[in-house]
């Protein structure tokens, strides 16, 4: 069992935010973590990032863990890759009228929601009522859409970008524990 840990736009990079840390946790529960930089890490655009995930070996055995446009790389793989399970933090649907969003490609098609359950074992999502950058309504709707086991929280920004840093996500290795291990 492996995990792909999936930077945001902006210049996502291996060292941003809890993805260090938790290139050290995962080994401690039996998963392998690749944590390595995406191409055309400013606008992250699916024409790139898709295929990089598919080079990195994405399969049926693999975890793919996206923060914000990294979780909607990790939607739009599911949408036509089998996959293990995902975990989504501080995602969202819509480009929510960002340049850089659009650019992206992640939103030129409706979503198939029942694809991206389908083609994983289980996905869970955490969200944040504080995200300066996701209002709220779109992860709900995530959430509503893919039946996700859902963390909703008050206080924890955009889960690491540079309004709330974080270097630790306990609470992340928790909701996986419960998943490799019922």
């Amino acid at each position: 069992m492996k995990a792909i840990l999936i930077p945001g736009n902006g210049g996502g990079s291996p060292q941003d935010n809890w993805f260090p840390w938790l290139e050290m946790e995962l080994p401690k529960l039996g998963i392998e973590a690749i944590n390595t930089q995406f191409p055309d890490p400013e606008l992250a655009r699916k024409e790139f990032w898709l295929p990089f995930i598919k080079k990195l070996g994405a399969d049926q055995d693999t975890i793919l863990i996206g923060h914000s446009s990294g979780g909607l790389a990790a939607m739009r793989y599911a949408e036509t890759n089998q996959i293990l399970g995902s975990i989504l933090v501080g995602v969202c649907h819509t480009d929510l009228g960002y340049d850089s969003e659009k650019q992206s490609g992640y939103y030129d098609e409706p979503w198939n929601w029942n694809m991206i359950k389908k083609n994983q074992k289980w996905i869970i999502q955490f969200a944040s009522t504080g995200d300066p950058f996701i209002p709220i309504k779109e992860a709900r709707f995530i959430h509503e859409n893919l039946e996700s086991d859902y963390r909703e929280y008050t206080d924890q920004g955009h889960f690491g970008h540079s309004d709330q840093p974080k270097i630790e996500f306990p609470a992340l290795i928790d909701a996986l524990k419960e998943k490799i291990n019922p």
